[in-house]
């Protein structure tokens, strides 16, 4: 989920208002925002607990499967900062409107979908009006909302809404494949996307920045087509092998256009992601460390559903029920990261929540083919997620501490970009690793033995990032710190940390 910081993106230009019709409501935008945020977030998830129902009736291959979830998050990742710096320079009313119409169709094709191509394409979209959306969806709350308290409870609205999206993606997906089919967990978007849209083409007042900056549309391309041709070499090696001319060949290709994404943001006067962000520590173990973290823990939710439907037995509905508690074990470790951040430094929180996740990945990895709920789901999925849910408020406070004002926006940018293109790499390879176990085997035994290497080696990720994190993020009180210099400078066009 993007940061508040990312989302409404820092400027130092004055707002230029695009409207003079009256102020709508407080209310109502405070509403129509989150509402946007909320179909961000969920879709990232709920599609989880649909994906044998989609292998079934679509006849999805297994790399198909793992493509319903990446072809969302590489664009959504992808473009998230394009679509941040769209709204700031052509209007955040404009983009809101405009990435909610993408992912309202998108959602519509996909719930439509007659074979495995158009399913993923209309993910892409999805991922693509998400991107787009997602950014404007605070700084247009924020705009509307007094500095002080009244905004301090708006930006907290807005945080709990999108961990809702996140912890009811499972329970919403299930209760729609059990009542309905799975086509409803996309279709499901439509009606409450008109909705939105309308009440925001009727009530949302325009604004921008002023300036003369530009997109950077070719590094924004490069980047996500350049992950998009990784992540298909990774799953390649499944069936071809890592020495097979179609592996080596979708490898290459991803790391010549990552290779070409570098040379134009070193180039460009107005880069997507300015590189020498990275010759500050903090920044660059914080992105590194995120990276890490989201390559082991996205996909978690992931197998964790295919072991609970294609082992266990469980229907789509109690995959999602099973699945709650870890999902409120996200809210609650992100709740408490800033009281013990106070205490001994947001480091070592980082780093206890790694360990934590750790100690939950790899008690799942002692999975069996008949393992009763409570000690083979629901406590290892609450200690990976309390984790997760530990580990990120302290990584982002870390990037930022170190940034100047006017970069701290686009840091937590990199910090959501990092984690989102660490988890769909990560799902490649796991799904490989996995896929490479099993042997081709759909027995629960099989399954159960690829399900749980997976894990084993996501324990084993998460204990070195541990180490490295320890090891290169600067220590101290960082997230104090970027608190205090954001206090004293931040501009007023961007919400101010609270």
């Amino acid at each position: 989920m993007p940061s508040p910081r990312a989302a409404a993106g820092a400027t130092t230009a004055a707002e230029i208002p695009g409207s003079r019709r009256p102020a709508p409501p407080t209310w109502v935008v405070v509403a129509l925002a989150c509402a946007g945020q909320f179909l961000v977030v969920l879709d990232v998830s709920v599609v989880n607990v649909a994906l044998p129902s989609m292998r079934a009736d679509l006849g999805l291959s297994a790399s198909g499967l793992q493509w319903v979830v990446n072809a969302y998050t590489i664009a959504f990742a992808g473009f998230m900062l394009l679509g941040g710096r769209a709204g700031d320079l052509y209007g955040r009313k404009r983009m809101f409107l405009v990435g909610l119409a993408l992912f309202t169709l998108a959602s519509l094709a996909g719930g439509l979908a007659q074979a495995e191509w158009q399913l993923l394409a209309a993910r892409a979209v999805q991922g693509l009006g998400a991107a787009v959306l997602a950014p404007s969806t605070l700084t247009i709350l924020t705009s509307a909302v007094p500095e002080g308290p009244p905004r301090a409870r708006a930006i907290a609205t807005w945080t709990a809404v999108g961990g809702g999206g996140g912890a009811a993606g499972g329970l919403v997906g299930g209760l729609l494949v059990d009542t309905l089919n799975w086509r409803w967990v996309l279709l499901i978007n439509v009606p409450v996307g008109a909705v939105v849209l309308a009440g925001a083409l009727f009530w949302l007042a325009e604004s921008r920045v002023g300036g003369s900056r530009r997109l950077d549309l070719p590094g924004a391309v490069l980047v996500t087509s350049g992950l998009a041709t990784l992540a298909y070499g990774i799953v390649q090696t499944e069936a071809e092998g890592w020495a097979s001319a179609a592996t080596l060949v979708p490898l290459a290709g991803g790391a010549v256009l990552i290779g070409l994404f570098l040379l134009v943001e070193a180039r460009t006067k107005v880069p997507l992601m300015p590189l020498k962000l990275f010759r500050l520590r903090s920044v660059a173990s914080a992105n590194v460390s995120m990276f890490l973290c989201g390559s082991a823990m996205f996909c978690m939710w992931f197998f964790m559903t295919l072991y609970a439907q294609n082992v266990l037995g469980y229907t789509p509905l109690e995959a999602g029920l099973a699945l709650v508690p870890s999902s409120l074990a996200v809210i609650l470790g992100s709740k408490a990261a800033p009281r013990i951040m106070r205490a001994v430094g947001a480091r070592d929180v980082a780093v206890a929540g790694v360990v934590v996740a750790a100690v939950g990945v790899g008690w799942q990895s002692r999975m069996t083919a008949d393992g009763p709920y409570v000690t083979t789901i629901m406590l290892p999925g609450i200690l990976m997620m309390l984790g997760a849910g530990l580990a990120t408020t302290p990584l982002a406070s870390v990037a930022t501490s170190g940034a100047a004002v006017e970069d701290a926006g686009l840091v937590s940018g990199l910090v959501n970009t990092s984690r989102t293109m660490g988890g769909s790499l990560g799902l490649s390879v796991m799904a490989t690793i996995a896929a490479a176990r099993t042997g081709g085997s759909a027995s629960p035994e099989a399954l159960t033995e690829g399900y749980a290497l997976v894990f084993r080696t996501g324990c084993g990720v998460l204990l070195g990032g541990a180490v490295l994190m320890r090891l290169w993020l600067p220590g101290g009180s960082a997230g104090g710190r970027g608190r205090l210099r954001a206090r004293r400078g931040w501009p007023r066009s961007s919400p101010r940390p609270q």
